[in-house]
């Protein structure tokens, strides 16, 4: 909680009034300690050889983390005075000379990294979040969407007169169905079901999509484009698989004539591409494609900064960074411990029912 709901507790439950000063005094009595150091060699000796990179702005400075997707725990932080590639490149420096050397680097699609990671790390794989690549390709069907629908809605421009409509007029209606303009914004008011994965559609969704490729058949491109692009990314397929996938993608006549298509088939050129199924190259259960765990990590922080702390200070933003490290070891560490007892706990008894022998 919050400094001043933590003094009226302290207050109102213990009869205590102390002051801000002496709470946090309490802090940096916390935060010394921390070992630091040791941290540093516990997430060395637990590395699982993928890395998460990822920065988080507050106000005039930078947090640039790093984390461990797969042992599911904060590597390194640096707090920067701007987000370049200066103050990354001796972030990611003191990562190499510490002894990490990753096998897959997960990043989004910032422009600062692929020259420093193939410059420090020339054997990693360097894989762009997934998440991120289909934001991008997204918001080029929804700007050939927003084309289809203005389009629509010009087909009835026709003003209607005012006033309600006469009998003749709803039976029409109920006959011929919606006007262009009303099918045009019921297009674009449900405009999230083109981009929707087929697992998450509902019966009644189904129905509405139907519905609107009978009324504009275009949008049947659109939305085969996106199941398409899904396909790219399938994580139980091969890299040759991925490839011939794209080949045939950005070589579709139908695909290439659209405008917006083409400009995000652009996207996916081969160099680039190799980056976004760079997850392919892994085992089956080490195969991460975003860099969702340090933005999780990041929101959490965010979290923090909201309810208990304001980011004035260099010092008070260490602070809580470091004190919220320490929180992350000590629970992952007593989740650790509690998983190997029940695991040697199962080893004992199986050792056991070994011995007895079965009934005669």
């Amino acid at each position: 909680m919050r400094m001043e709901r933590l003094r009226q507790a302290l207050a109102r439950d213990f009869h205590l009034d102390l002051s801000d000063g002496f709470l946090y005094d309490c802090l940096d009595w916390k935060v010394r300690q921390v070992d630091l150091p040791g941290y540093r060699q516990w997430t060395l000796d637990h590395f699982s050889g993928t890395l998460c990179l990822d920065e988080i702005h507050l106000g005039q400075k930078t947090l640039l983390l790093a984390t461990d997707p797969l042992g599911d725990f904060p590597v390194a932080f640096a707090l920067v005075r701007a987000n370049d590639q200066d103050h990354l490149r001796r972030f990611l420096t003191n990562l190499k000379n510490w002894g990490f050397a990753p096998q897959v680097v997960v990043t989004d699609g910032s422009n600062l990294y692929p020259t420093l990671l193939a410059a420090l790390w020339p054997h990693a794989r360097h894989q762009l979040c997934v998440f991120h690549v289909l934001k991008d390709l997204n918001a080029c069907v929804f700007d050939a969407l927003r084309r289809l629908r203005r389009r629509l809605a010009r087909q009835g421009q026709r003003q209607r007169r005012r006033g309600r409509r006469s009998k003749a007029q709803q039976r029409a209606r109920h006959r011929y169905g919606a006007s262009k303009r009303e099918q045009a914004h019921f297009l674009w008011k449900h405009r999230y079901l083109i981009v929707t994965r087929p697992q998450g559609l509902s019966g009644r969704d189904r129905r509405h999509l139907s519905r609107r490729f009978d009324a504009l058949p275009a949008l049947g491109r659109l939305r085969e484009f996106v199941l398409k692009v899904y396909r790219l990314f399938d994580p139980e397929q091969s890299p040759h698989q991925a490839r011939c996938r794209r080949a045939a993608l950005v070589q579709a006549p139908e695909f290439v004539v659209d405008p917006d298509l083409a400009r995000a088939l652009a996207m996916l050129t081969p160099e680039k591409f190799e980056k976004m199924i760079a997850y392919l190259h892994s085992p089956v259960g080490q195969r991460v494609r975003t860099n969702n765990h340090v933005e999780r990590v990041n929101r959490r922080l965010r979290y923090f900064e909201k309810v208990r702390y304001k980011w004035r200070r260099r010092r008070t933003v260490v602070r809580l960074v470091v004190l919220a490290l320490d929180r992350w070891h000590q629970r992952l560490g007593a989740a650790r411990a509690a998983k190997a007892v029940g695991h040697s706990a199962r080893q004992k008894a199986q050792r056991r029912q070994q011995r007895v022998k079965p009934a005669a």
